[in-house]
């Protein structure tokens, strides 16, 4: 989608039967697996799409079609059903076509269109940044996936076809997007098993974002290929002969690491390529789980094992469900060679991961203990949206858990946790519930009392000590690892400054509504309603909660309050506030009130205000043209005025247009210094000859200081007009 967004193409290119055949192709893929039926939908998906995209192209100049098609047969070599390739062919039409969701739910059923929606992204909201709306965007991708898996098999086969013609975008767009596919497709394809796709995304994001490195790399391989051909088949014929001796069947696979493996082993380990001996690897299939551990045996015997490179990924599975035994072996020459050992459905789930639920059907077992896991992980992406105020943070969070490298803790009943590496016994205490880590005081591990900032070992026991009325400490983001558990941590602190918001602003606004007669006992619940209703506030804590907060200014929400209260005042028993006067302004309160940049008022204006959310008062000039489009929504503006105060300075600008003589400029700018205004900025814009416009920007003490300058300046012999400008000014 970022790279297949359709362009506008001066002329079309023409005709093509490329997208037809593509289609054809992806039919007869689909025809042996699904009903014809479900093939018909399909292809009227198909049609559907073609025409909603008809004369939109991508950057390579194909005709966009091809895009959805490559995506879907993408989808289809996952087996997915006739929902899923329905919505890949439909993916980007609510995007980049006037195509809504009301329109494929009709034609192609609710559940095809909430995949679709799931998979666009939120185009028609303004955000603050770039990064805040790629964030918002995230969590809406990631929440759709935990309602339904085939969200996210859908957008990581989208993204594999976007990076594969990477080729045609330009070379910033090119990194920006294969560092976003690194940091957060490539681990999601990962956490779901899905090994292929995970290694395919990571060195095509290699090969954009570090395209020297990755030239060089590639060659340095194909060199040290050619000398190690030899060691690779004296280890191949060696095992091809043990493995019968032990009575062991296999298939016996060679394989080179990837590219991206080996470039992230020489940074973390800062190792050169000629220092990165175990470049290649063998895979050992065979038939059972006796036989894996009978395997391992034997290649011991054969070669010297590597002490600690033993992985038992059997009896203790990763969390994306991969299972597998590994070792390192010390080969011929003293190369190190890296075995894994499964079975034939071990493998399945190892390339496939939660894909091998639509492709295989024959090991129910391991598939329903990996659909459980994923099942698992897509609640805690729901307790992690639930615990982060912004998408920002959920994305924050959910990073943080997509880099995993495990340690296996045990609780003190025998249950295995996993943990990110580095995690500490907070992470832990977290991991088993969130209420064990809000109220965690101390640990044991293996017995003994330890710090909570200690780093967990594979193996370690973890007793959590908890207190009734413990709470999480501020100290502790300093060193938790998971995602869960700072989100968690974040969480209670901001409950607890909410709570504590709320008590302030109940107080600054009980003391505000003084100067009304009032207390805050004595609104009555019709004013509140009132109120909250005008205000958009759901309840009163909230509102509390913004004037604690500093986001609503107490003074003005007493006014307001008040003003329902008086509307009130008809019913009986509800006390009638003293009559209000207009609130007073000095100009200078800082953040809680902001001179509209739109009209820039000076003391002297007419003036009016209104609450803007999270920005506090905004003030205006009465015959504002903001103020104009806004007058029917009476209850949101406030009457203001200006307070008498000297020695305050305010921005102002005015236009002189004069005729284009020798030292004008040096005359006007006198001639204002003369009128004790500071100039701020000039500009200059030539118009008609053989006129000139000036345009300065200000610091007066009110509108009869500005009166004067304009008078001084409208004097001068080559003046010919002098008028105030209002609107942005130009700095």
């Amino acid at each position: 989608m970022d790279v297949g967004r359709p362009v506008p193409a001066p002329f079309g290119p023409p005709a093509s039967s490329v997208p037809t055949l593509d289609f054809e192709r992806l039919k007869a893929k689909i025809s042996t697996y699904l009903r014809p039926e479900d093939v018909g939908r399909v292809e009227a998906a198909y049609h559907f799409s073609a025409a909603a995209h008809t004369g939109q192209y991508r950057i390579s100049g194909e005709p966009y079609i091809t895009h959805p098609v490559a995506v879907t047969e993408l989808v289809a070599g996952w087996n997915l059903d006739a929902q899923a390739l329905t919505a890949a062919l439909l993916h980007d039409v609510m995007e980049d076509t006037s195509v809504t969701k009301a329109e494929i739910a009709e034609r192609f059923g609710r559940v095809t269109a909430e995949l679709v929606d799931g998979l666009s992204k939120l185009d028609k909201i303004e955000f603050r940044s770039q990064e805040e709306a790629q964030a918002e965007n995230f969590r809406k991708m990631l929440l759709a996936m935990a309602t339904d898996l085939r969200v996210i098999l859908i957008k990581l086969a989208d993204r594999l076809h976007n990076m594969r013609t990477l080729d045609y975008v330009r070379p910033a767009k090119r990194r920006r997007i294969a560092s976003e596919t690194l940091e957060i497709y490539a681990p999601i394809a990962n956490r779901l098993g899905l090994n292929g796709l995970y290694r395919e995304l990571q060195e095509l994001s290699f090969m954009y974002k570090h395209p020297v490195r990755y030239q060089v790399l590639s060659k340095a391989i194909k060199a040290a290929r050619g000398n190690r051909r030899e060691v690779v088949g004296k280890v191949l014929t060696a095992l091809e002969a043990r493995l019968p001796q032990w009575g062991i069947s296999a298939e016996i696979q060679g394989r080179e690491k990837h590219l991206y493996g080996i470039y992230r082993k020489m940074i973390e380990k800062r190792l050169s390529f000629s220092q990165v001996l175990d470049i290649y690897g063998f895979r050992v299939i065979v038939p059972d789980v006796p036989s894996c551990y009978l395997t391992i045996g034997s290649l011991h015997a054969l070669y010297k094992p590597v002490p600690g490179k033993f992985k038992d990924y059997i009896a203790i599975p990763k969390a994306n469900g991969y299972q597998s035994l590994h070792t390192t072996l010390i080969g011929p020459y003293g190369t190190p060679v890296e075995v894994q050992v499964r079975t034939r459905a071990m493998h399945h789930v190892a390339e496939s991961g939660v894909a091998s639920h639509w492709l295989y059907k024959d090991d129910e077992s391991s598939l329903s203990e990996l659909h459980q896991k994923t099942h698992s992980w897509l609640q805690s992406l729901i307790d992690l949206q639930s615990a982060s105020a912004e998408a920002t943070e959920f994305l924050e969070h959910v990073k943080i858990d997509l880099f995993p490298s495990e340690v296996y803790a045990f609780t003190p009943k025998g249950r295995i946790l996993s943990l990110q590496r580095g995690s500490t016994p907070v992470d832990f205490a977290y991991a088993v519930h969130t209420d064990i880590g809000n109220r965690c005081v101390a640990c044991r591990v293996n017995g003994d009392l330890v710090p909570l900032r200690t780093e967990l070992r594979n193996g370690d026991q973890v007793e959590i000590i908890t207190a009734a009325h413990a709470s999480p400490n501020p100290a502790w983001l300093s060193y938790v690892r998971t995602g869960k558990a700072r989100a968690q941590i974040r969480h209670f602190l901001k409950s607890a400054q909410h709570d504590e918001a709320v008590a302030l602003g109940e107080r600054l606004l009980n003391q505000a509504l003084r100067e009304h007669g009032l207390t805050l006992g004595q609104i009555s619940m019709f004013a509140w309603d009132r109120f909250l209703g005008d205000a958009g506030v759901r309840d009163r804590r909230e509102m509390f909660a913004d004037i604690g907060l500093g986001k609503r200014l107490p003074v003005i929400v007493a006014r307001r309050v008040a003003e329902a209260q008086d509307q009130e005042s008809g019913r009986p028993n509800v006390i009638k506030p003293k009559p209000l006067g207009a609130v007073l302004i000095r100009g200078s309160e800082g953040t809680a009130v902001q001179l509209a940049k739109c009209c820039h008022p000076i003391p002297g204006d007419d003036i009016i205000a209104t609450i803007r959310k999270g920005q506090g008062l905004e003030v205006h000039v009465d015959d504002c043209p903001v103020v104009a489009r806004r007058r029917g929504d009476r209850g949101r503006w406030i009457d203001v005025g200006w307070e008498p105060a000297e020695g305050r300075l305010f921005e102002a600008a005015i236009r002189v247009l004069t005729i284009d003589n020798r030292g004008v400029l040096a005359k006007v700018a006198a001639a204002i210094a003369d009128a004790d205004a500071n100039i701020l900025n000039v500009t200059m814009d030539v118009e008609q000859a053989p006129y000139t416009a000036l345009q300065f920007v200000l610091e007066v003490e009110s509108r009869v200081h500005l009166a004067r300058v304009i008078r001084a300046v409208r004097v001068q012999p080559s003046v010919t007009r002098v008028s105030r400008l209002k609107g942005e000014l130009r700095r």
